[in-house]
Formats: C-alpha cells, structure tokens, sequence
C-alpha cells in the first residue's frame, strides 16, 4: 500500500495488510476504526506480546499507542509533502492484561502545524485502563 494515498476512506483491510510484516503485524496490532481525531484498534494477549508470565508487556502497549497515534497523524497531513516522526510516547500502566484483548483508543489533544499530541487509553474487555500514554509526532517536510 502508498501510504501518500491514506485517507479516512482507505479500508481498513488494507492498512492492516500493509502493516502485518512489521513490528506491528508481530505483536498482533490491529487497526478497528479510523476517524478524522480518533484511531481505535487491538491486539489479543500472545506469546509475542506477552512477558515473562504471561501477562501483557508494557511495551506491547507503547508500540500499540505510537501505532494508532502515528496513522492518525498520517491522515491529518499530505503525506506526498510531510512525514510522520513519533518524537516522544510515555505512558502509565495502571493494571494488567493477563487474558484477552488490550482495546487502544488514540485521540488527539493538540494538531499544530509542526507537532501533534495524542492521548491512548488502553483497556481490557471489560473496560478497565491498564495503560495511558501520550504519544507527540513531529510532522516534517520530505525531502526532495
């Protein structure tokens, strides 16, 4: 998939196709929902996700809040003018997935011209946060 072609009328089979041979496809990152502001999506408790344990690792939950927060600021900008550069993600585990699905809802607080800001709650099935991250893209001119 050209990525410069992304839109919010892009299928979303096919920006799970495009991804499935990367870190994201590895750790099982779904995309679900697409919108202009909001990427929502999933990813079910693995071997490759999991720690030690067999509870879900933290940083399964990072790559999934970068992912979704990243493909939505690749939807607010042209893409044949402007690249995506996650700058800085941070999160807050606050309980743990042990079975099931981590459900991630991405939202941005900030679209400047330069940055953008995303917030991504990550919940389990039944709705308790077991992660909260902020996720800042810089957004810069491709060169030539």
């Amino acid at each position: 998939m050209d990525f410069t072609l992304l839109s919010l009328d892009t299928p979303i089979v096919l920006v799970n196709e495009a991804m499935k041979n990367s870190l994201i496809g590895n750790l099982g990152i779904e995309v679900t929902n697409i919108g202009e502001g909001i990427v929502e999506g999933f990813l079910i408790l693995s071997d490759k996700n999991s720690r030690p344990g067999g509870i879900l690792h933290g940083g399964a939950n990072l790559s999934m809040a970068e992912t979704l927060a990243g493909l939505g600021s690749m939807l607010l900008v042209d893409l044949n003018e402007n690249d995506i550069l996650g700058t800085q993600v941070s999160g807050s585990h606050t309980g743990v997935l042990s079975e099931g699905k981590a459900l991630a809802t991405a939202k941005i607080i900030h679209q400047g011209n330069k940055t953008h800001i995303w917030n991504v709650d990550v919940r389990n099935e039944n709705g308790k946060l077991i992660s909260t991250v902020r996720v800042t893209n810089m957004i810069v001119k491709r060169n030539d």
